[in-house]
């Protein structure tokens, strides 16, 4: 089957990449001229484990291509996605005018009938404004599809190519026909494929990353609440998940979520439902709990030692999350910007994501080629990113190297017992300190 991806961003290069895998010609197009050069170079755009390798492989088998001509490649697909940006607009929705232009371009070229898929993330009803948009432009039949995506940054190949569930929305038994055809292969262990009206796959999307960003900050509260009683959390959270009904998932405490999807995403679905008359009152709660656990860590160490001014501190993680370089709406740039305003100096390490930071602080902080490196006469250490390097260091060493030893653990990484042995003066989330 011959495919157009519109867009390669993270949705669009991990969905068109493994669509090729699976056997079919994938034409992925995008109107940034630099970002296809790169790509026909080899470059990959984001840091995703197992991608590189596997679009090297497809382009290598002719069967993953890269172009900014949109027209030349919808017109010989039978499928086309559309996976741009819908960034956040000025009251919290999304912003569909990407979307929108792209619809327009692909009816303007199709000539035969052709499946039209949003990919990106949309809110309700947006399946509806993209048919009214390519019915403006061709009169040749086709059907719009909404197919969200649901892939974790850091193990997106692995979700794409093993679903827990593919969601598809469409009223068109032909379309539902094609589209079960594209994905039987990714859903082989009986995972599955659930086809529903295109407006309820596109809340599902919403929903189900409100849920999740609702659970971790329901376990942030819970932590907050542990310090002032003396519990422990993490005591707290292995009694919940033990219950079968809730499980383990997304119940760490931190100091809150980042990432281009659930911020945006719960931004959304509050606008949505205000748009039909709803405060959705508990999206708007956990919004507040995430914004305070952002500067949980700064707030402790302003407690600590009183003014941070002139101190030198290391910083380990600046992603938002591990296996990823991507920072944005990322807790360690509240974090490090905090600290430079109130006149402290920093030295950061993340193992991917020093070219995202880089570009974000500028000359503003010092950047470490390992983590050790970043420690030296540093006053504390934040730990922002839970990458698995991080998780065994060298605490003899990591002593040795601070100017105090004092360690401020935003993903509770560390066992406070230890630390406290080894010398530290150790601060985590929901454990009394």
């Amino acid at each position: 089957m011959k495919i157009t991806m519109v867009g390669t961003g993270y949705v669009g290069l991990v969905a068109g990449t493994c669509f090729a895998d699976s056997g079919h010609d994938v034409a992925c197009v995008d109107i940034d001229e630099s970002k296809i050069e790169a790509l026909n170079r080899g470059q990959i755009p984001i840091f995703e484990p197992g991608l590189e390798e596997l679009v090297h492989k497809n382009v290598k088998e002719r069967r993953l291509t890269f172009d900014t001509e949109l027209a030349s490649a919808v017109v010989s697909s039978k499928v086309v996605f559309i996976a741009v940006g819908t960034p956040e607009g000025e009251t919290g929705d999304a912003d569909l005018q990407h979307v929108l232009n792209s619809a327009g371009e692909i009816g303007r070229a199709i000539r035969q009938y052709t499946i039209i898929v949003n990919k990106s993330t949309v809110p309700v009803g947006t399946a509806d404004k993209v048919r009214e948009v390519v019915e403006q432009t061709t009169r040749v039949e086709f059907d719009v599809v909404s197919n969200p995506e649901f892939l974790k940054e850091g193990a997106a190949v692995g979700d794409f190519l093993k679903p827990d569930r593919v969601v598809i929305g469409t009223n068109s038994e032909r379309a539902r026909r094609i589209m079960g055809e594209l994905y039987a292969p990714f859903v082989r262990t009986e995972n599955p494929i659930l086809f529903m009206d295109p407006r309820s796959a596109e809340l599902t999307k919403y929903a189900a990353n409100a849920m999740l960003a609702t659970r971790i900050s329901f376990m942030n509260d819970v932590a907050l609440l542990c310090e002032k009683v003396g519990a422990d959390v993490d005591f707290v959270r292995k009694g919940l998940g033990a219950d079968k009904r809730i499980g383990y998932p997304f119940l760490f405490p931190g100091i809150g979520y980042g990432g281009s999807c659930f911020p945006k995403d719960i931004k959304a679905l509050v606008a949505t439902a205000r748009e039909f008359g709803i405060e959705f009152d508990l999206l708007r709660a956990v919004e507040r709990t995430n914004e305070r656990q952002k500067r949980l860590l700064l707030n402790k160490a302003l407690r600590h030692f009183g003014s941070v001014a002139g101190r030198s501190f290391a910083v380990w993680g600046t992603a938002f999350k591990p296996k990823t370089d991507d920072m944005r709406e990322a807790p360690a740039i509240e974090v490090i910007e905090g600290l430079l305003g109130k006149g402290a100096s920093v030295c950061c390490h993340d193992p991917a994501a020093e070219g995202v930071a880089r570009r974000h602080f500028g000359d503003r902080v010092r950047y470490a080629a390992t983590p050790y490196d970043a420690l030296e006469g540093a006053e504390a250490l934040f730990l922002v990113t839970e990458w698995n390097q991080f998780r065994y260091p060298d605490f003899d060493r990591m002593r040795a190297l601070m100017k105090t030893p004092v360690i401020f653990d935003g993903r509770n990484v560390f066992t406070p017992s230890v630390l406290r042995e080894k010398g530290f003066v150790y601060f985590g989330i929901g454990r009394g300190s």
